[in-house]
């Protein structure tokens, strides 16, 4: 999809793989691809007035989520900063951006047959959550790209401010127990306090300082 982007491919592309030999998530980690789970990719191309494109993993977050929920018979779905989806506490999906030229390749990837076993991370696939056993990653992959494209034209016409207050309707709750790692790698345990005016998790200290994280991995509980 990044060559097809540079060739100029046109918004609201997607491609689809039935396996991945070479799956890469955040940080270069490896993404475990077995068949029968989606393994998908879309271009947005970035616009004058648009706004930040490191913004679009919210835009992707709330795709994945409502799909997910609608495929899901229970309440156990959050998002989780900055673009994950935890169901009944386990991971989910995976959402990765990468730059194209003047577009933005939005790489996205949901356990939807299988939860393979990843050392370090507890995971699960909609099939296990009890979705529809019938449910395949095309079928799945329908729905998402109407959703995507519905939460992009939000994200362009009513701004980032909107996406985020829904994202944040949907995620743990304010004071939920979190746990990540400052700039120079140090962890920092805090409490969930929302989210900055451009996306940033807020997180309330222990000795009640308030900081913003704008990049890492976090950890619930």
């Amino acid at each position: 999809m990044k060559a097809r982007a540079k060739s100029g491919a046109v918004e609201g592309s997607w491609l689809r793989a039935e396996k991945q030999n070479g799956g890469v998530g955040r940080m270069g980690r490896r993404w475990e691809s077995p068949k029968g789970n989606l393994y998908c990719s879309t271009i947005v191309n970035c616009r004058i007035g648009d706004p930040a494109p490191l913004t679009l993993s919210f835009v992707a977050a709330l795709a994945v989520y409502e799909t997910i929920n609608a495929h899901l018979p229970h309440d156990e779905i959050w998002l989780k900063w900055p673009n994950d989806i935890l169901v009944s506490g386990s991971k989910i999906c995976g959402i990765l951006l990468e730059g194209a030229g003047d577009s933005v390749v939005v790489g996205i990837g949901v356990n939807v047959a299988i939860a393979p076993e990843v050392e370090g991370r507890v995971v699960t696939s909609l099939h296990k959550e009890g979705a529809d056993p019938e449910l395949t990653a095309s079928a799945f992959l329908e729905s998402l790209a109407q959703n995507f494209m519905d939460v992009l034209i939000r994200w362009r016409q009513s701004g980032l401010a909107a996406i985020l207050d829904v994202w944040q309707q949907n995620a743990h709750p304010v004071g939920t127990r979190l746990s990540t790692s400052d700039a120079h790698g140090i962890r920092v345990d805090g409490e969930y306090a929302g989210l900055s005016n451009d996306g940033a998790l807020r997180l309330r200290k222990p000795d009640g300082t308030l900081i913003e994280i704008h990049a890492g991995d976090v950890e619930v509980g």
